[in-house]
């Protein structure tokens, strides 16, 4: 038997990020592939736009293996972009877009970006960071809604103006796809890079396990610089031919209507826009039939908020999905048929993935026990950008360490107890900030909590709850104290009721505890 010939072999085994969209388009070149405001693409069209994007950055002098940072919102231009980059070669860099200049200014430095996209709402950090960086090239992105671009910046229709075409590139699916920022709660932001077989394999991972069809019509309205939205929804729905509505306004005005005008029939966002859609006036006078997939992740889903979107979308099978940057992002999942009865856990590893929950010894905790989540699978990350002590540490032992505390029942359900950081030791003893966090829920008077410790002379680290109320509802501290007394050990109850409008997140959703942590930390 003969084999194929080295100089063959990378052309006939390529298998990259822009392999999916040209194979699907080849499968479906008629369908509906990006709807964003105005602008509809059929897969044929979305993969051609790619293509002239692709000749248009090579045209600014943008070369395989060159880091391109996109600042933006989610908009059609973002989704060709990262084909497009993955077409030449390059390394998208996504950017939080809620950080301010210096910061964005370290990712572009700490990633050696050589080109940064900015969109309609961040001319003036994007352009900030950019001086401070150095960065000669900068783009102009439009976004959701029509804006003219500033004459200073390449447009991203001057982009794909350009129709020369550019010598073919071949990508080994070990090429370096994407470096994506960690949210440095703890410390600097860390780059994880991610191949594109890495990325691939964690899509196969979301299609097996979320059961997305090319049936699917998916509404993408959390960030797409989120690995969550970007890797777990966008570039799986492609790769299996779905339609896709994107919108850079993930509010319940917006999101409600979008899905009842388009028959969305699959929905992710994290609990705190769940919870945002169930308060909104606007639920029961809109025809949400279309809706039959629902997926939540980024943050615990509290019990009683699951059991209430239950009895209101009885007709959506829902998900819980769990992971991290690192792991591209999914890694365990709780299916439809587990929702109520393992009501918060985030359940079994996906396909493409191995977990144990591990004691320091790095040995199996016995069910019941808290230890550390750890993983093995292709879908890692092959380390942190130029942070070889990092990536030794987080891989000590032959397993990925998450920093994420768990248990394990005797049916093999991960329960994720906490965050390292977010374990309180209150006068001496652990308290799992979500423990109590579910307790609180039970209130029905309350519509959002979130436990964190704070320092204290006595209790080392006291209990404090931060808590908003249902909008109507009265709610008393002495209320919510007692509840907690009569449901769990004295040494759990918060020592301290702060009740607040709305809690912190980011543009994920994400609850932002550090946030808390340091707005009531004690005065001197």
């Amino acid at each position: 038997m003969n084999a194929v010939g080295p100089q063959q072999k990378a052309a006939v085994y390529q298998h990259s990020l822009s392999d999916l969209l040209r194979r699907t388009a080849g499968r479906v070149p008629h369908k509906l592939a990006i709807r964003c405001g105005e602008t509809t693409w059929s897969y044929a069209e979305f993969d051609r736009i790619c293509s002239r994007l692709c000749a248009g950055l090579w045209a600014q002098g943008i070369r395989p293996g060159d880091r391109v940072a996109i600042l933006s919102r989610n908009s059609h231009a973002f989704a060709a972009m990262r084909f497009a980059l993955a077409r030449i070669g390059a390394v998208l860099v996504p950017i939080n877009f809620m950080l301010n200049a210096e910061e964005i200014a370290f990712i572009l430095q700490n990633s050696g970006t050589t080109a940064l996209a900015i969109g309609p709402d961040f001319l003036e950090s994007g352009l900030a960071a950019a001086r401070a960086s150095k960065i000669a090239t900068v783009l102009w992105l439009p976004g959701e809604k029509p804006a003219s671009p500033p004459s200073e910046l390449t447009s991203f229709e001057n982009l794909i103006q350009t129709d020369a075409p550019i010598s073919a590139v071949e990508i080994d699916a070990r090429t370096l796809a994407q470096i994506v920022y960690t949210s440095g709660t703890e410390s600097l932001p860390k780059g994880a890079m991610l191949t594109h077989e890495a990325v691939i394999c964690q899509y196969v991972s979301c299609i097996i396990e979320g059961e997305m069809t090319a049936d699917d019509v998916l509404l993408h309205a959390l960030p797409l610089y989120h690995c969550a939205q970007l890797d777990v929804f966008l570039g799986p729905a492609v790769y299996v031919g779905a339609t896709n509505i994107i919108t850079s306004e993930p509010r319940p005005d917006v999101i409600l209507p979008l899905i009842a005008k388009h028959g969305i029939t699959s929905f992710f966002a994290p609990p705190s826009i769940w919870i945002a859609l169930l308060r909104s006036p606007l639920f029961d006078q809109i025809d949400l039939s279309s809706l039959r997939k629902g997926y939540y992740g980024a943050s615990i889903m509290p019990v009683e908020v699951l059991r209430e979107m239950q009895q209101r979308f009885p007709a959506v099978r829902l998900w819980n999905l769990y992971g991290q940057t690192e792991i591209a992002p999914l890694a365990t999942v709780l299916k439809p048929e587990d929702q109520l009865r393992k009501a918060g856990s985030a359940g079994k590893p996906v396909l493409n993935v191995e977990t144990r929950v591990v004691n320091p010894d790095m040995e199996d905790v016995q069910p019941g026990e808290v230890g550390e989540i750890v993983h093995r699978s292709p879908q890692l990350l092959m380390g942190y950008f130029n942070d070889p002590e990092k990536t030794a540490a987080a891989f000590e032992g032959g397993w990925f360490h998450s920093g994420d505390l768990a248990t394990v029942d005797d049916e093999g359900y991960i329960t994720v107890v906490d965050r390292k950081k977010d374990m309180i030791k209150s006068g001496g003893e652990n308290v799992a900030s979500r423990e109590v966090e579910e307790t609180i829920y039970r209130l029905p008077s309350v519509s959002e909590v979130a436990v964190i410790g704070l320092p204290d002379p006595y209790w080392i680290e006291a209990v404090t709850a931060v808590v908003v109320a249902r909008s109507g509802h009265a709610l008393e501290a002495d209320a919510v104290i007692a509840h907690c007394r009569e449901h769990m050990a004295s040494f759990k109850v918060p020592k301290r009721i702060i009740f607040v409008e709305a809690l912190p997140k980011n543009p994920s959703g994400k609850l932002l505890k550090r946030e808390l942590r340091k707005l009531y930390q004690p005065t001197a």
